[in-house]
This record gives structure tokens, C-alpha cells and sequence, in this order.
């Protein structure tokens, strides 16, 4: 009887425990989403834990390519004409990723989409666009660039241009690529604004993001690609072209609501790229490329401390067109939240001839990419960087730009800054009042009154007392014929010997120790019966 009732008693606490363990289980799965198929559980620090491998790998060269293969180079639509005209020969090198864009403007694209529209168009000056005859043959430039990662090691992210306005002049090509799309030529509504009402900031063709249909839209380009493509991730192009909102348009701040929409647009993105990244057992990555600003970026909509703070994004490829900052702020924002930071070594913008094709050189890039190292950055990025001079797919860039201690070794050319101060490229608020970083160039000349002084910042990515160079050569360009006695230059506090040049800049030559890793102060003094002056460039010429 004894051993009876114990029988009950104990059958009766398993039950109770049993009732405790599944109330237990019900307000986990209540409290947390699920469990995934493949056992990884997706609480968002699981999910970051998961992901870190993926994150974590080499990109010593993303190589960014606008997808213009079968629209501007290709004859025939076959995979070897396809990849020898940006791609083949990119194998073995520094380049570790691709960055692969197949957006045109918002809803046209050059990969065999069935939510947008394939960019058919044929015309001066693309008349040869292949497209419609690799559709036919079954080739999706994605697909082929996918399959190229594959077979060489090589991580292939999809880069979508989140607000493309190529189309928003009102004559030749442009305008037939406006007429092209139907998303934007039927919908007018969905617009910044229209020929006729063009708005105060950014080009009338830009998709309004403040529309619920628009940020449907953007999801549902990604959704296709991450269900249909097996890349390593998503890029989201918010630098090509940076205006998304109507309130910016009108030149005032982007507000709580609109930053706030982006954000959960964000959100959306991320969600899906773990779902189908779950379900394949292998991580689909976020990368936006974005102002290097946190307080501009705000100002435009982009909340890009919060999507790192809310493990909304992975790598942030920071600056583009324009440079706000210096590197080491955007590495120590980054690392900061474990995201990985990629600075944009976009073409100078410059309207001064020789200014521009002086900082378009591989001594230029050599220097630009060695202060990227420096700074503690993750890796370097060339925005269309099929674009440098002479850097096709066998450009010895990509056996350079990647690794500092290369570069270490090669001769090269720094400059205080490689772009000018102009307008946002597509048009958005001013970016002029965030702006931290040297400025001086021949579109951006300091102005020396007699007996004044005015100073720059040279940022050179190395530290001269180990690398030892033969010769380091200081040049200024000033405007006019400037007289060698009448100005005095002196480097991190030491006067140094002005000589004319060559080519009628004037020269210094410092010694190794006059100079340091990471920011140098070259001042420029001016005497008191000198006319006023203007400093217009500055370049320190280092060679091994």
C-alpha cells in the first residue's frame, strides 16, 4: 500500500514538472522567436554570433563594378565576353570581394529580375546593349558573377542603388532612360518631383522613400535576390544618389518619422537575409555605403549609428563622392559596435585639369589606400573601379592597394584632400556645415593675406624613420607667380627651404624625421610686402 501511494505520488510530480517545463517552453517561444531548421537560434546575439565568421573574413580589395558589361562593352552575349571585359584576370590578385550592381535607375536592373524591369533600352551611346540577347540565351549577369565567386574564392555581394537618378535630364540619353522605366514614367506620384517642379535639393527623379509602396518595392528587389542568388550579400548604395526624402528636398533636416521609416526598411532587410540565410546555413550579409558622417547622414535620413547599434548592418563602406571625416573617426564608429569599416576611394572630383589628373594616378591611389591601412580600417573599396586609370581587371593596383606592408615599399603621392567641395553628386542638403577633414585643393584654396599665415593638414599613412625612403619631395602650388622668399613653409614646426620647381610650384625637401605617421601641420607664412596669395595645392611626393 505503501509502495502505492509513493507510485502515485511520484507519477503526479512528473506531471507537474511535466505542466512547469511546457508553461516554460510556451513563454520562451511567446518571449523569442524560434528556433531555425538548422539549429541556429535566432535571438539577435546568436544570430551576430553566427554571422562573425562571414564578417570576420578578408577583404583586403572590395572591387565595386557598375554592371555595364553587356550594356557598354560587350558585342555578343556569351559568359567569356561577359567576364573578360571587367572580370577575368581579377583571380589571384588583392581583390577579395566584388561588389556587383545590376541596379539602373530604382526598378530597372541588368539581372533577369521578374519584380523589376530588365534594361533592354538601345540607344546612342549604348546601342549594342546586350541584355535582351543574353535574357534569350538564359545568362544572368548575376548569375555569371555568382558562379566566377564560386570557382575563385572571390565573396560576390549584389549592390543595389537605392535612388539612381541617371535619368533626371531632360534631353538625350538620360531622357529616354526616364521614358524607359515604368515604374517612374507611369508614376509620377512615386517622385521627388517632376521636370517642371523641380525640387530645391536632389534630382526630380528620385523615388520618394516616405511612400510605403517605394520602401515595398526596395524590399521586394532584395527579397528576390536573396531568394534566388547565392550571394554573400547585399550592398545598400545609399551614396548613388543620396537624397531619399521630400523634406530634404526642400533643404530642412529629414525627420524622426522619415529617418525612422528608412530604419525599419533596414530592419526588413536584415530579417529576410537571415531567414534565407538560415535556411541555407550560410550568412547573406548588410553593407550600405553611406556618408562618412554620422550627423549628415541623420540630416539625410540614414540613422547609421542606430543600424550598427541594432546589428542592422555588417560592413559600412563610408564616404564616396565626398569626404566628411577622417578615417579614424568612421574605424573607431564602426569597431565600436563590431561592424567593419570600408573607406570608398571614389575618382577625384575636380575641375582643375591638373589637380584631377595628378590625384588620378597609382601614386596617388598607392598614397590614398596606404593612410586607409593606417587609420585601422578593415579593408579598402574602389567605387566603380573599373574606372581608375589603367586599372582593368590586370592593373598592378590589385596586387598593391591590399596589403600595407606592399605598399610600404612603393613610391607614392599624398594630397590633403582628393575632392572638391561641391554640390552632393545628385543633389541633397549641403553637406558643407558637417564637413571635418582637410579641404585644400584648387577648388578649395586658402586665401594668405601679407604678413599672414595659414596652415593644412597632410595625413601620410606611414612612418618615414622605418620605411626610409630615398627622396621625399614637398610641393605648393600657389595661384600666380609666387617668389620662393617671400613665403616661409615649415612642417610640424620646423622651417624648411623653398626652391622653384619645375613646374612653377615651389619646393621643399624634408627629412624623414621632419615628418610622421598620421597627421602632419604644414604651415604657410606669407611676409608683410608680399601681395595677397592664394594656396591652392599641396603635395608631398614620396619615393623609395
Amino acid at each position: 500500500m505503501k509502495r502505492k501511494t509513493w507510485q502515485i505520488l511520484w507519477n503526479c510530480g512528473q506531471g507537474l514538472i511535466a505542466v512547469l517545463v511546457l508553461c516554460a517552453i510556451h513563454e520562451n517561444v511567446l518571449a523569442a522567436p524560434p528556433a531555425s531548421e538548422s539549429g541556429v537560434a535566432s535571438s539577435a546575439e546568436s544570430l551576430k554570433a553566427w554571422r562573425k565568421t562571414a564578417v570576420d573574413r578578408q577583404r583586403r580589395i572590395i572591387y565595386n563594378n557598375d554592371g555595364n558589361e553587356p550594356i557598354k562593352h560587350m558585342t555578343r552575349p556569351s559568359v567569356e565576353d561577359f567576364l573578360k571585359c571587367r572580370t577575368s584576370g581579377l583571380e589571384g590578385t588583392q581583390v577579395d570581394s566584388v561588389f556587383y550592381s545590376t541596379s539602373d535607375g530604382f526598378g530597372t536592373f541588368k539581372h533577369l529580375t521578374q519584380v523589376g524591369q530588365l534594361y533592354t533600352l538601345r540607344m546612342e551611346p549604348n546601342p549594342n546593349n546586350q541584355l535582351q540577347a543574353m535574357a534569350e540565351k538564359g545568362l544572368d549577369s548575376l548569375k555569371i558573377m555568382t558562379d566566377f565567386g564560386k570557382k575563385h574564392g572571390m565573396e560576390i555581394f549584389w549592390s543595389f542603388r537605392m535612388n539612381d537618378i541617371h535619368d533626371h535630364k531632360p534631353f538625350g540619353y538620360q531622357a529616354e532612360r526616364f521614358r524607359f522605366n515604368k515604374l517612374k514614367s507611369e508614376h509620377p506620384e512615386y517622385l521627388l518631383g517632376s521636370l517642371k517642379n523641380r525640387p530645391k535639393y536632389g534630382g526630380w527623379s528620385a523615388v520618394n522613400y516616405g511612400l510605403p509602396v517605394i520602401r515595398d518595392l526596395a524590399f521586394r528587389y532584395v527579397e528576390e535576390i536573396c531568394r534566388n542568388y547565392d550571394v554573400d550579400g547585399v550592398e545598400l548604395d545609399f551614396f548613388r544618389h543620396p537624397v531619399f526624402f521630400r523634406s530634404t528636398t526642400q533643404g530642412k533636416p529629414a525627420t524622426d518619422e522619415e529617418r525612422a521609416k528608412m530604419t525599419s526598411l533596414l530592419g526588413r532587410i536584415r530579417s529576410l537575409a537571415d531567414e534565407v540565410g538560415i535556411k541555407r546555413g550560410r550568412p547573406i550579409l548588410i553593407a550600405v555605403r553611406a556618408p562618412d558622417s554620422v550627423e549628415y547622414g541623420r540630416a539625410i535620413g540614414l540613422d547609421i549609428e542606430r543600424w550598427m547599434a541594432d546589428d542592422l548592418i555588417d560592413l559600412w563602406i563610408a564616404s564616396g563622392t565626398f569626404q566628411l571625416n577622417d578615417w579614424d573617426d568612421s574605424v573607431a564608429l564602426a569597431h565600436k559596435y563590431g561592424a567593419k569599416v570600408y573607406p570608398s576611394l571614389d575618382n577625384p572630383r575636380l575641375h582643375d585639369r591638373m589637380a584631377m589628373a595628378m590625384r588620378s594616378t597609382n601614386l596617388a591611389y598607392r598614397g590614398r589606400a596606404a593612410n586607409v591601412w593606417s587609420s585601422g580600417a578593415d579593408g579598402v573599396y574602389l567605387f566603380n573601379a573599373f574606372d581608375v586609370k589603367h586599372a582593368g581587371p590586370k592593373s598592378p593596383l590589385w596586387q598593391e592597394l591590399g596589403d600595407p606592408k606592399v605598399l610600404a615599399k612603393l613610391d607614392k603621392n599624398y594630397f590633403p584632400a582628393i575632392h572638391e567641395v561641391c554640390p552632393v553628386n545628385g543633389g541633397n542638403l549641403p553637406y558643407q556645415p558637417y564637413q571635418k577633414c582637410e579641404t585644400l585643393n584648387p577648388g578649395n584654396p586658402k586665401i594668405i593675406d601679407p604678413g599672414k599665415r595659414a596652415t593644412a593638414r597632410l595625413r601620410l599613412g606611414e612612418d618615414f624613420t622605418k620605411t626610409l625612403p630615398k627622396t621625399l619631395k614637398l610641393q605648393l602650388r600657389f595661384a600666380g607667380r609666387s617668389q620662393a622668399n617671400a613665403i616661409r613653409v615649415s612642417v610640424n614646426g620646423r622651417t624648411l627651404k623653398l626652391q622653384p620647381g619645375e613646374t612653377g610650384w615651389l619646393e621643399a625637401r624634408p627629412q624623414p624625421a621632419d615628418l610622421r605617421e598620421g597627421v602632419n601641420v604644414i604651415e604657410v607664412a606669407l611676409s608683410k610686402d608680399a601681395p595677397k596669395t592664394k594656396w591652392t595645392d599641396l603635395l608631398l611626393g614620396v619615393r623609395h
